[in-house]
């Protein structure tokens, strides 16, 4: 999510005319190309030789056939080990992890009945904090793709669990340097990236993955004792407020995008005592609107927002209808600047984005909003108790 402003349908041309066409091919998670490479990899370990294709059911019962690449059978005996790769695809998802290649090696447990252990090798990231659901120093395979590519093992091992056990390690050639384009280290998820899915099918641009990054940064910094968190609503932002709350610890800052309803709820879920946002006119017009989700393409502003911010802070009547009949937030700020009216202008807004986000996520806890320009130099800072 980028910082960005916001930019109004013309008006005689309406938003659902000018929404943006993309493309809708659905395509499979890191979860379900990791659970197919394991089945096939399982299947090589049996008869010596990885099929070609596999086919695999996915956390949503759906079975799909996968092309199934780089196959290999080495060793003899109990030090037979087996490996296969599926390509992910991602379908028309702008996915980081598009192309990749989520590689499973296979190998026997002697006398470990049943048992199916599940590691991470190079490219799958290490959890070294809690808050994640998963096992401190563990790979970072989140619980519904675990149980998963165990699934899929157990119905290609069939007879052989019955005396011995698996050994199947996930890897991900690659994954570090994919890792750097997503969140994870923030969430303390070191050296690799995440196996996910829920269903095993990725949709295009949904939001979902994002959503459940802003609820799983928020959990994490509670899990570290945290009880301050800072909401930003992209990078500019965030680098903002960091540099204005520098005393907090890196995992306190979470960057919600466009979902202030998910980061709200989780806060309050989670304790926290002191919640900060960090924002420029654009969104956090969009908060005093009390939107659940802000993206430009759920809700358009509230160009009378601005207007009657600006007229209560003495803008000429003049530039409040130009400012109520102009087509973005920025034009507003830009033009209230000149009058020097900024901090006073944007003062107005971040109280009534106070009074309407505690009226919509009521808890005990603190809120302060921070406002930066667009080139993320400080506005204002205003305090909770200044929109009583």
């Amino acid at each position: 999510m980028s910082d960005t402003a916001e930019v109004l349908a013309p008006a005689k041309l309406r938003k659902s005319a000018t929404r943006r066409q993309r493309g809708n091919r659905t395509g499979f998670s890191t979860g379900a190309c990791s659970a197919a490479a394991a089945r096939a990899a399982t299947l090589g370990l049996l008869t010596g030789q990885v099929p070609e294709h596999v086919l695999c059911r996915l956390a949503n019962g759906q079975e799909v056939c996968f092309a199934v690449i780089a196959a290999s059978v080495v060793g003899e005996g109990l030090q037979r080990r087996a490996c296969a790769a599926i390509v992910k695809d991602a379908g028309d998802d702008p996915d980081v992890t598009h192309g990749a290649q989520l590689t499973a090696a296979v190998q026997l447990l002697p006398e470990r009945a049943g048992e199916i252990e599940l590691c991470g090798g190079p490219g799958v990231g290490t959890v070294t904090r809690e808050g994640l659901g998963l096992l401190l120093g563990g790979p970072a395979i989140n619980p519904v793709p675990q149980r998963n590519i165990r699934d899929n093992v157990r119905a290609a091992a069939g007879e052989l669990l019955a005396h011995d056990g698996l050994r199947v390690t996930i890897s991900v050639p690659g994954g570090e340097e994919m890792a750097k384009k997503t969140l994870n280290a923030r969430l303390g998820i070191l050296g690799g990236i995440s196996i996910l899915g829920t269903t095993g099918i990725v949709r295009p641009y949904s939001t979902a993955a994002f959503r459940a990054s802003v609820v799983q940064g928020v959990e994490v910094a509670a899990r570290q004792g945290q009880r301050s968190v800072v909401f930003t609503t992209g990078g500019r932002s965030e680098k903002f407020a960091m540099r204005q709350l520098g005393e907090l610890d890196e995992s306190c800052f979470v960057q919600m995008g466009d979902f202030v309803k998910a980061a709200f709820l989780a806060a309050v879920k989670q304790g926290m005592q002191h919640v900060f946002v960090g924002a420029m006119v654009g969104k956090l017009t969009k908060m005093c609107q009390g939107l659940a989700v802000t993206h430009a393409w759920k809700a358009e502003i509230d160009r009378d927002v601005l207007a009657e911010s600006a007229h209560a802070v003495g803008a000429p009547a003049d530039l409040v209808e130009a400012i109520r009949n102009a087509e973005t937030g920025r034009f507003a700020a830009e033009r209230l600047a000149t009058q020097g009216l900024a901090e006073a202008f944007h003062r107005a807004l971040a109280i009534r984005a106070i009074r309407s986000l505690k009226a919509c996520y009521p808890g005990s806890y603190r809120l302060t909003v921070l406002v930066c320009d667009f080139e993320g130099r400080f506005i204002v800072r205003v305090e909770e108790n200044e929109a009583l």
